[in-house]
């Protein structure tokens, strides 16, 4: 009969599933955070390479404190 196929169709729905789980302990172990940022669209892209580029985590949220300003650019300078 028709339910013969549900536990099939449970083996596939669980293997399938594992690696989306999975994912959140490897990212904990390797990166230190279980969430890896978005990199869909160009500009996601561009903001990853800055944060990084500034700071050790690119997974802490930076903002303008962290760019460092012209006039200590100047006085580092002389």
């Amino acid at each position: 009969m028709w339910f013969e196929i549900l536990p099939s169709a449970a083996i596939i729905t669980v293997a399938l599933a594992i690696p989306i789980y999975a994912t959140y302990g490897l990212h904990k172990l390797v990166l230190g955070n279980p969430y890896r940022r978005n990199m869909d669209e160009r500009f996601d892209r561009v903001m990853y390479l800055r944060d990084r580029r500034l700071t050790y985590n690119p997974y802490i949220l930076n903002g303008l404190e962290k760019i460092p300003d012209k006039k200590d650019e100047d006085e580092e300078e002389n």
